[in-house]
This record gives structure tokens, C-alpha cells and sequence, in this order.
């Protein structure tokens, strides 16, 4: 694989979704606080918004979340949850004040804004930008904001009207997050396309981590039909089919969706594009890939163990490269 060492560190670096269902919370203290506690790694971890559900899941998760990570003594700097906040599902202003409330109060420096897919909203904000535009008011109370990319459009936006969008959200924004695709070409040719628009903004890439389908199912049912039919629209018929089929590299992951040949080919031609970014974080240059947002589907036991055999293998071709 050609970038070895940028493929070893997007992974290292990753960002792990997970949605506020009931087991949520002991499986991400198993899997990701204990962990990586012992390994001394930073963890970055990223909470959903339902339509169904209402944003309170998300606020009450990050806030006890935040609580473990402090009784196991860890530093501030070691955990880090971002809750999303859907501009559909917050009331008016008042509603949002007594959410920032909240989140400084249990650490929170990073949120991640987001229109939102509930059908009506519950209040005055409509989409994403609105959102921002009422937490500058607030005096910016978070150090990073991430916002939403399409690299394969929106069911119900024209790419031109996102694209416009995209440029005046990125001014409240530290980066830019690739909703979920799965061909790396398409993300690439996206990715070039928030610099050649003069957004300012680092990408991380949405990339969906291992999953089997029945438990995919199973997800699907518990955050409701209607979150279920807003996920599945967003996703191509040919997106679906890998999602719900092997990846293209067998491991023994084998029998689920395995991501690694996506990983593969957005590292090789990100690096011969010049499209990855030489370090983590939100400084780089617009367009430059520098993170991964894995979308865990709450499998967190099997996400982990893919990212460390993918960081296995990189290691190992890195090392049979340099041998010659």
C-alpha cells in the first residue's frame, strides 16, 4: 500500500460513531475508554442525533460519557465526545443555550452540526447554517465545529445549492466530514472539489466500518423505520450492495462488509493526488483528507479489531517496501 505511514495514522486517529441506544454506553467504556486508556491513546468519539428519538439521547450520553472518563482518571486531552447537534431537533434559542450549558459543563470542546433528517422541525432552525449562524451569537462556545459533506449529493438538495451551502457553513466550520460513501474515487474527486470552491476545510472521510447485516438490521430496528428509510435513501442501490455483501479484501472479517479495500485505494490514489494531509488535525488546507469518521453501527468490539489488523498490515507492507 503505497503512504503506509498516513494509512497507519488515519486509523490511529480515528473517529468512532456510535448511536445512543441501550448498551451503547458499557460498550463504548469496554471497547474504547478501557482500551485505549491502556494503550495511552487519544479516543475521539462521536454521539448521533435521532429524529425519532430527539436530541436529549445524545446530550444525556455525551454528558455520563464524559463523567466515566473523568472517574477513571483519565486527562481531559484522552477522550474526546462530540455529540451532533441537529439543527431540526433544537426548539428555538433558549433550547440551544441550555444544550451549550450542558456540554461545557461536561467538557464538551467539539460538536459536529448538522441539519438534521426529521420531517418538520421542532422549532425555528431549519438546517445546519442556522444552527451556526445562532452559535456565533452564543460567542463560538466550542473550539471545534465539524460540519456535513455529500460526495455523492442529496436526495433532495441540488449539488449546486449544497455546494453554496457548503461555502457559507465553512466559515463557522474547523472541517468538513464526508457523509458515508463507499467509492474512494467518488470521495477523491469530491474532496478536490471543496478546494477548487475555496473551502478552507480539512476532510475527514466517512467511512462505514466493518458490519454484518443482520446485526445492521437489528440497528436499523431499534432507531426506528422512519430513521431506517431516511439512512437507506441516502445510499446508492450500488452503495447498499456493499454495504450488505463482503468487501473486496477477505480477512477473518470476511463473512461482513470489510472496508479495506476503500482504505486501501483512497490512501494509494490520495497519496499520488496529493490529497492526503501530512499530519492530523484541523490546520491543514481545504480538501486535504486528514481524518477518518468510522460510522461503527455500535459494533465497536469488531471495528476495533479491524483497525488493528488494517494498522498490521500497513505495517507490514511498509516494512517488506523498505526491505525491497
Amino acid at each position: 500500500m503505497r503512504g503506509e505511514p498516513a494509512a497507519r495514522r488515519l486509523l490511529e486517529e480515528a473517529r468512532y460513531e456510535v448511536i445512543p441506544l441501550a448498551g451503547t454506553e458499557e460498550a463504548v467504556e469496554r471497547w474504547l475508554i478501557s482500551r485505549r486508556a491502556e494503550e495511552q491513546k487519544k479516543t475521539t468519539i462521536t454521539i448521533t442525533a435521532s429524529p425519532t428519538r430527539g436530541i436529549e439521547p445524545t446530550i444525556a450520553l455525551t454528558e455520563r460519557l464524559g463523567a466515566k472518563a473523568r472517574r477513571r482518571g483519565g486527562e481531559p486531552s484522552s477522550l474526546c465526545v462530540v455529540p451532533h447537534l441537529s439543527a431540526r431537533l433544537i426548539e428555538d434559542e433558549h433550547h440551544l443555550e441550555e444544550i451549550v450549558a450542558r456540554l461545557k459543563e461536561a467538557g464538551v470542546e467539539e460538536v459536529f452540526v448538522i441539519g438534521g433528517d426529521a420531517k418538520e422541525p421542532r422549532g425555528r432552525f431549519h438546517d445546519a447554517l442556522g444552527l451556526l449562524e445562532a452559535l456565533e451569537e452564543l460567542g463560538r462556545p466550542f473550539e471545534r465545529v465539524g460540519i456535513a459533506g455529500y460526495p455523492e449529493g442529496h436526495p433532495s438538495i441540488e449539488r449546486a445549492e449544497l455546494e453554496r451551502a457548503l461555502r457559507k457553513k465553512a466559515l463557522y466550520a474547523s472541517y468538513v466530514v464526508s457523509q458515508l460513501c463507499f467509492e474512494a474515487k467518488k470521495v477523491l474527486l469530491w474532496a478536490r472539489r471543496v478546494r477548487e470552491l475555496g473551502v478552507g476545510l480539512p476532510v475527514v472521510v466517512g467511512v462505514a466500518a466493518p458490519i454484518d447485516p443482520k446485526r445492521l438490521a437489528g440497528v436499523a430496528a431499534k432507531i426506528g423505520i422512519g430513521d431506517s428509510a431516511r439512512f437507506l435513501r441516502k445510499q446508492r442501490a450500488k452503495s447498499l450492495l456493499r454495504l450488505l455483501s463482503p468487501g473486496r479484501r477477505r480477512s477473518a472479517l470476511s463473512l461482513v462488509y470489510e472496508p479495506g479495500g476503500f482504505l486501501e485505494e483512497l490512501v494509494e490514489e490520495g497519496s499520488r493526488e496529493g490529497l492526503l494531509a501530512s499530519s492530523g488535525g484541523t490546520e491543514e488546507g481545504g480538501g486535504m483528507i486528514s481524518g477518518l469518521h468510522l460510522y461503527t453501527f455500535n459494533d465497536l468490539q469488531r471495528t476495533l479489531e479491524w483497525v488493528r489488523e488494517e494498522k498490521k498490515m500497513a505495517q507490514r507492507e511498509g516494512e517488506k517496501r523498505r526491505r525491497g
